[in-house]
């Protein structure tokens, strides 16, 4: 797969990336399958198996359970992996907490460092509660996320977005949105045209309906003919599930 620009953040990423909620958590998931957590042989197997697809880019959270030790655990060190984290939201005892305070932001990024065992995060989003013109008007959040590019810490910042209105916001002040596009859900698509013209990047989630699409090959056709998408971002702990879509995306993109 080419590589593809994501906005004008001087980051390339695949255009299928490697989603891991799958393997840090499995409660409060929109899964249509119960699934238990892989072991560390399984998850290995699994980006060993993304690299030789061509995929470059993960995605984390500190939301997603043991997701981002087990990244920083078992992910190879001498490989250019981009890896996309987020702030604000936490998963604990069940349920999701949301925080997006300048502090909070600061000691996430920095706890995501370490944790990641990397000295620069690619891409930190907000992980947005669905108040994404509140987050980005009266939070502190978006300050933080400056001021950590500024010191280096981080390569580019964005929002993952609830709103369309919070994307059309979003895409004027930050390098990188993540909003939800696939047949069954076109609402979000003008944030897509309005990143595009503002050199936005743009990541997909949710593009196979978190496993409840009814043709993976439709879905992978309408979310790429929308011009300027960086990356679809697809979770799975399932090799032959990742090189089927690995597959489907390259005869579609050819």
């Amino acid at each position: 797969m080419e590589l593809r620009a994501l906005g004008n953040s001087g980051i390339k990423v695949s255009p299928l990336g490697l989603g891991t909620v799958k393997i840090g958590r499995n409660q409060q998931v929109k899964y249509p399958k119960q699934f238990q957590l892989p072991d560390d042989n399984a998850v290995r197997n699994l980006f060993s198996i993304a690299r030789d697809c061509g995929i470059n880019l993960i995605d984390t959270a500190p939301a997603y359970g043991s997701s981002m030790q087990r990244l920083g655990k078992l992910l190879p060190k001498n490989q250019a992996w981009v890896i996309v984290s987020k702030v604000g939201e936490f998963f604990e005892q069940g349920k999701s907490r949301f925080d997006f305070s300048y502090a909070t932001t600061i000691r996430t990024v920095e706890e995501s460092l370490q944790t990641l065992k990397r000295d620069v995060l690619d891409v930190v989003l907000i992980h947005s509660d669905g108040n994404d013109l509140e987050i980005l008007e009266n939070e502190g959040a978006p300050d933080a996320l400056r001021e950590l590019k500024e010191r280096g810490l981080i390569r580019a910042h964005g929002l993952s977005i609830k709103t369309a209105n919070g994307g059309l916001r979003a895409v004027t002040e930050m390098d990188v949105i993540m909003c939800t596009c696939n047949p069954a859900y076109p609402d979000e698509i003008p944030v897509i045209e309005a990143a595009k013209e503002n050199n936005c990047g743009i990541l997909i989630k949710k593009g196979l309906q978190s496993g409840h699409t009814d043709s993976i090959e439709q879905s992978l056709k309408f979310i790429f003919a929308q011009a300027g998408v960086s990356s679809l971002i697809v979770g799975t702990i399932n090799p032959d599930h990742l090189q089927q879509n690995v597959s489907a995306l390259e005869q579609i993109l050819s």
